[in-house]
């Protein structure tokens, strides 16, 4: 969340930011709620002060002297009552409010409405070409005995699956490359739980309940199913205070995500590309302000790094305002080139898909999660918060086999994955399972 004082003093500043973000919020309606809550927690306080002198007083009075100061009493406590009913009122509507305000954004962050105004600013390799027509990965997967989505809709529903035989090698031995590399980068790995609470997935920012929610939540619990890593890392830390010398903490986590996808159901949706449950590697990094934005740069070329040693055409583009998530104050996706993937006008086969993104949350989520750090002057500030996806499973072995399919049917694994697969070539099998 923002910081009250910082929204009252750049009003105009933050109304503008609730226009490019897509917000619907008036600033000054919100600005209304905090003063009224602000009058109330006076008001509250005045009648705790008024109770506890008046208490002071019958402790020290004799009974004949007492009964007004009892009577004045039970009014004060029936009034404070009132205040109090009203005060959660008017804080829960305040706290609804502000945590619509999104994060600050980066002034070179491009000004758009959505996703198709992102900017691109690299791109590795051009889409790859064949000399046959290519397939898309649902049909390689089932030709060559990978993946299948008739068992698990069977068994789980739409959009679930079972990875097997080499799809399982490639997911293992995507995770094992991810993991030796970003290890010698220092980071701190951690297997991170499924289930997180309400409180938690607020803090980093992500909505658990209402009609546009993309999350699981466990009946009769404060629980929910993750979406990311980035929530079980980002709550590790929550309420801690740290010091400046143990920054910046790199941490790697490995879970499973579950997203409920409501609505994505679409061409460019299909098989691996948008799944209930998948298995995601996550880089999650707490620094200092002054580190932030550099910070956020390391974190896109360690992306770029492992998507350039699986040799995949790749583009990265700047996210614009209006496809930024309210915590981050600056977006990078990585875009993969997947031939399998159709145009909005199916026109062409082949597309642009994203595989990875890095954020920079800044004190956003801290704010809320109440991370600190004590700088060498003794002096208390909110840390800043950063992600980035190391390989979720699923699109990056979507990518693979629809970029290295061979015009016999087959598909060439990755140099840098044969070490942990064993082989160098997907081929198809004598007998399927």
């Amino acid at each position: 969340m923002l910081d009250i004082h910082y929204i009252i003093n750049n009003k105009e500043e933050v109304q503008t930011n609730l226009t490019n973000r897509k917000v619907k919020l008036s600033l000054d309606d919100f600005l209304i709620v905090h003063q009224e809550r602000v009058e109330l927690l006076k008001k509250t306080e005045s009648l705790r002060q008024l109770i506890n002198q008046l208490s002071s007083k019958i402790k020290s009075r004799n009974e004949v002297d007492k009964s007004s100061i009892v009577e004045s009493s039970k009014l004060a406590k029936i009034q404070l009552k009132d205040r109090e009913t009203e005060l959660g009122i008017i804080q829960q509507k305040f706290s609804e409010m502000l945590k619509k305000i999104p994060n600050k954004t980066h002034p070179e962050s491009p000004i758009g409405k959505d996703d198709n105004e992102n900017l691109e600013i690299f791109r590795y390799k051009q889409p790859t070409s064949f000399t046959f027509k290519p397939k898309d990965h649902v049909q390689l997967g089932k030709e060559l005995d990978l993946i299948d989505f008739e068992n698990a809709t069977k068994i789980s529903g739409a959009k679930f699956y079972f990875l097997k035989n080499e799809a399982v090698q490639l997911e293992l031995g995507l995770m094992n490359f991810a993991v030796d590399t970003l290890l010698k980068e220092g980071f701190t790995l951690i297997s991170t739980p499924d289930l997180a609470k309400l409180e938690i997935l607020e803090g980093t920012g992500f909505n658990p309940r209402g009609e546009e929610t993309q999350v699981y939540s466990v009946e009769n619990t404060d629980l929910c199913l993750i979406g990311t890593s980035e929530i079980t890392l980002g709550g590790m830390l929550s309420n801690t205070t740290l010091n400046e010398s143990d920054l910046p903490i790199k941490l790697l986590g490995i879970s499973h995500c579950f997203r409920t996808e409501a609505g994505a159901y679409g061409k460019t949706s299909k098989g691996l590309y948008r799944v209930h449950q998948f298995t995601k590697i996550e880089m999650f990094i707490f620094t200092t302000p002054e580190l932030s934005d550099s910070t956020h740069e390391y974190l896109l070329d360690l992306e770029k790094s492992l998507f350039r040693a699986l040799d995949i055409p790749f583009r990265v583009v700047d996210i614009c305002t209006g496809d930024l998530g309210g915590p981050a104050y600056r977006k990078y996706d990585l875009e993969a080139w997947m031939p399998g993937r159709p145009n909005e006008d199916d026109s062409i086969t082949g597309n642009w898909g994203e595989v990875t993104s890095t954020s920079n949350c800044t004190d956003y989520q801290s704010r809320r999660l109440g991370i600190k750090y004590k700088n060498k002057d003794g002096k208390i500030n909110f840390v800043h918060m950063l992600n980035g996806t190391a390989f979720a499973i699923p699109r990056v072995i979507l990518s693979i086999i629809e970029n290295n399919q061979q015009e016999d049917g087959s598909v060439v694994i990755p140099k840098v994955l044969e070490k942990y697969i064993g082989k160098s070539m997907i081929q198809r099998k004598k007998v399927k399972i």
